[in-house]
Parts: C-alpha cells; sequence; structure tokens
C-alpha cells in the first residue's frame, strides 16, 4: 500500500509534539519546518531502511541541524529502526540513547551531530570516500539556515565542488528564523543562491519546503546533476502546521502547555483533513 507522504508528515508531526511533552524538552519550531524534507528523504529518496544498514552501497544521512532530533526520531521510529514505544518512555531521560542530538549509539543514525557547521564537512568526507571506492552511494544532508554563519558550512562548499562530488546533496531548512531572532537581523545571508552558485555548486529554489511534491521534484533533479555537488534552498515555516507556534521565535525550544497542546494538535488535525 502506497504511503500518502503529506498525510505522514503530519501524523509524525503529532507525533513529535507528544514526544516533546514527554521528555519535557525539544526545539519544535524547527522540528515542524524540516517535517517534510526527513518524511521525502525517508519514505522515496534514499535507499535507507534497517535492514541494510551494513550495506556499504546505502545512502548516508547526516541531521546537521540536530537539535531538531525529535522531528528526526520520529522519522526513525516510524521506519522501523527502533520501537516508537522505547522513544516516548526513554526520550531525555537520565541513561537514556535517545538524547538531545543525534547519537550514533542508536540505530539508523550514522554520526553525533549538533554542533552546528560540522554536517557538511562529514557529508563532503564521506562522498569523496564514495567516489574513492567506487560506491553508489548518495550522501545527503539538512542545514539550519541559522547554521550557515558558521565558516566551516564554507570550507566544505569549497572542498565539495572542488572534488566534483555529484554524490552529494545538501539541504538548507531556509525558515529564517534561529533562537535570536530573525536570521537577516542575526547575520543576514543575503542571497543564498549566488552564494553557493558562486561556490560552484548547483542550486535548486524549493519554493515551498513544507511541500512534498516540490522537493520530490528538486531531489530528483539533483540526482541528474554531474560534476558538481546540489543544494536545495527549502523555504519552509518554522513551527508549520499550527498558528500557536507559525514564525514565532520563541518557538524554537519550548514545550507547549497543556492548552497550547490541544491547539496544536487540534490545528495538524484539521491541517491533515485538508490534504484529503
Amino acid at each position: 500500500m502506497e504511503r500518502n507522504l503529506k498525510a505522514l508528515a503530519y501524523k509524525l508531526r503529532r507525533d513529535t509534539v507528544d514526544l516533546v511533552c514527554a521528555g519535557k524538552a525539544g526545539h519544535i519550531g524547527g522540528d515542524m519546518s524540516v517535517m517534510e524534507i526527513l518524511v521525502e528523504l525517508y519514505f522515496h529518496q534514499m535507499n535507507i531502511r534497517p535492514e541494510n544498514m551494513d550495506d556499504p552501497n546505502r545512502d548516508l544521512f547526516v541531521l546537521s541541524k540536530g537539535h531538531s532530533v525529535e522531528a528526526y526520531y520520529s522519522v526513525l521510529a516510524e521506519k522501523g529502526f527502533f520501537p516508537k514505544e522505547q522513544l516516548h518512555r526513554e526520550f531525555s531521560k537520565f541513561g537514556s540513547k535517545f538524547i538531545g542530538h543525534p547519537n550514533n549509539k542508536l540505530p539508523g543514525i550514522e554520526m553525533n551531530s549538533g554542533s552546528l557547521g560540522h554536517g557538511l564537512p562529514v557529508c563532503v568526507g564521506m562522498a569523496k570516500a564514495g567516489k574513492m571506492d567506487g560506491r553508489s552511494y548518495r550522501v545527503y544532508t539538512v542545514m539550519g539556515d541559522g547554521e550557515l554563519a558558521e565558516g566551516s558550512v564554507w570550507e566544505a562548499a569549497m572542498a565539495g565542488s572542488h572534488y566534483k562530488l555529484d554524490n552529494l546533496c545538501a539541504v538548507v531548512d531556509r525558515n529564517r528564523l534561529q533562537i535570536s531572532g530573525s536570521t537577516e537581523d542575526v547575520m543576514a545571508q543575503d542571497d543564498l543562491h549566488e552564494r553557493f552558485r558562486s561556490f560552484g555548486w548547483h542550486v535548486i529554489d524549493v519554493a515551498d519546503g513544507n511541500d512534498i511534491d516540490q522537493l520530490a521534484a528538486a531531489f530528483e533533479e539533483a540526482k541528474t546533476v554531474k560534476g558538481k555537488p546540489s543544494i536545495l534552498i527549502a523555504n519552509t515555516i518554522k513551527g508549520k502546521g499550527s498558528a500557536v507556534m507559525e514564525n514565532k521565535a520563541n518557538w524554537h525550544h519550548k514545550v507547549p502547555s497543556a492548552e497550547e497542546y490541544e491547539q496544536i494538535m487540534a490545528d495538524l488535525n484539521k491541517a491533515e483533513e485538508g490534504l484529503k
């Protein structure tokens, strides 16, 4: 039975809100903005599943914006890497492996991440290794737009282009907000498309980065590019799915109150119903 990925994204948003509430912590705003990107990658684009984690040709993924781990855990649990009940029981508890950033002691996670600016450099190394070893895998990473203030991102961008890593595809979750406010106020991004083009990347604009169809088309385009890495600039909405959270910087890291929880869940249900 074919999955309805658009509806799945809203189901996993609800799972993620429950996870944040159970753990009493979480970067909920970015969880909501990145959800369709993760769903499209894990349920359509990538050759990765619990059964092939020992396959050297499996696709590789790093969530560079590791603080959005709650969405990532929810996707991995849905994919079958670990039981959803265990995740919700153990997340953010003392001694648990389900900590507040991706942890490679858990199945399905290639590397610990969350120190911003590290994902793209590591993925450049993974992609270069794939080229050297003659592997067929592709490498994907998702960065936050606030993360792009890290200098290591641009060192990696130079290297990715220099080594012609057409097996590398990066995504910017362009929700335009970070913990301290607007990305343009904190560290102006200028034109990200022109900036990455000047570093030798193939740039794909995703006008609505919360639209599964647009993401699918963009990832398919990236697979056709030869001789250079690709990057998707995915224009998303922080807190996507509920007016309680949408486009509000104070929802970068927040646990909903009981009243907010009820409204958020009602909004997510309504949004999913609107897909039918």
